[in-house]
């Protein structure tokens, strides 16, 4: 796909500085800008490197002036940051935008989808499946029976979702999510060994969540797994039964979440972090990366460390844990002393 400057402009309701119809085909880093190419400048430190760039196209504030002579056709925006961002939201819509049903396919003859709808090959849609408008279904997924999936969402390739699953509108499933899958239910007998206890519930995504390449959500064992609206995850994340988790919280790889456990509204949960079942966690709570999270969290805590302290305890504390050689050795000397 190519754009020209003046093209560019006119998405982001920016002025041309140079030749509206140069034309750009990739994006790229403003140190490492080549013909064809467009970047962008927004932070002062790489200044010097606009005046180096190859790069076709350089999107700036309205307030550069250049000092030097330029090669680069500027568009000049409020802020270029932000229009770069919508400008890569355009592009990602305009390379995403398939239309069609490719073959083979299976669809069950009681599966239905709405209008602009893209569904890749070997895709399998069973029975009394419901896809909204403008749904785009990449290669090799898989949609349980009686799936509801609203407008404008995607399923990347290989993405797994279970019977029964809900997923609202503007939703976004990465490849190798798996959605749905049994919860970790199992009850000892007298014998000591574990029964399986029945999933019956299901997973529900409201509007606006994105889910990360190879996360893993299970379906309740009664009810539903719950995310509510805006709740961004990142990959290879395992979020266990009956969890829910509140309107946009944010949480980064590698994170486990265990059943049952209550996750409030704009939370920040870090990588790798654990956290027990059947536990309360507030809104604006903030965890650090590789906390233990074992007990009920209140509103607007920030913690960190395993088990997880008050994020300024912790630091006072391992101030502490790293003199403890020395504080030990002085202790040995005043007891000899004695």
């Amino acid at each position: 796909m190519k754009f020209t400057a003046g093209q560019i402009a006119g998405i982001l309701e920016g002025e041309v500085h140079g030749n509206p119809e140069i034309a750009v085909h990739k994006l790229a880093k403003i140190e490492e800008g080549e013909e064809g190419s467009l970047t962008f400048l927004a932070n002062p430190k790489y200044t010097s490197f606009i005046y180096k760039t190859k790069a076709s196209i350089t999107i700036v504030n309205k307030s550069f002036v250049p000092e030097q002579d330029l090669e680069t056709t500027l568009i000049k925006v409020e802020d270029a940051y932000k229009s770069f961002s919508k400008l890569l939201e355009y592009y990602n819509q305009v390379k995403n935008n398939k239309v069609g049903i490719e073959e083979p396919i299976f669809k069950s003859d009681t599966a239905t989808y709405g209008s602009e709808v893209y569904i890749g090959a070997f895709a399998y849609l069973g029975n009394n499946v419901t896809l909204g408008d403008n749904v785009k279904v990449y290669p090799n997924v898989y949609i349980g029976d009686n799936v509801k999936i609203g407008n404008n969402v995607i399923l990347f390739a290989g993405a797994k979702i279970y019977s029964e699953t809900i997923i609202g509108n503007n939703c976004v499933v990465n490849s190798g999510v798996v959605l749905g899958a049994d919860g970790f239910g199992f009850a000892p007998n007298e014998d000591g060994e574990f029964a399986k206890v029945p999933q019956t519930g299901n997973v529900i995504l409201e509007d606006n969540v994105d889910i990360g390449a190879g996360t893993t959500i299970d379906r309740a064992t009664l009810g539903s797994t719950i995310l509510r609206k805006g709740v961004k995850l990142d990959n290879q994340i395992q979020i266990a039964h009956n969890v829910e988790i509140g309107e946009h919280t944010v949480i980064a790889a590698q994170t486990g979440i265990a059943g049952s456990t209550k996750i409030g509204k704009h939370c920040m949960i870090g990588g790798q972090v654990g956290i027990v079942g059947h536990i309360v966690i507030g809104d604006f709570v903030k965890i650090q990366a590789q906390s233990g999270i074992g007990r009920n969290v209140k509103d607007r805590e920030v913690l960190q460390g395993s088990p997880a302290l008050n994020y300024g305890d912790y630091n006072k504390s391992y101030v502490h844990f790293k003199n403890l050689p020395k504080i030990i050795s002085r202790i040995d000397t005043l007891e000899k002393k004695d």
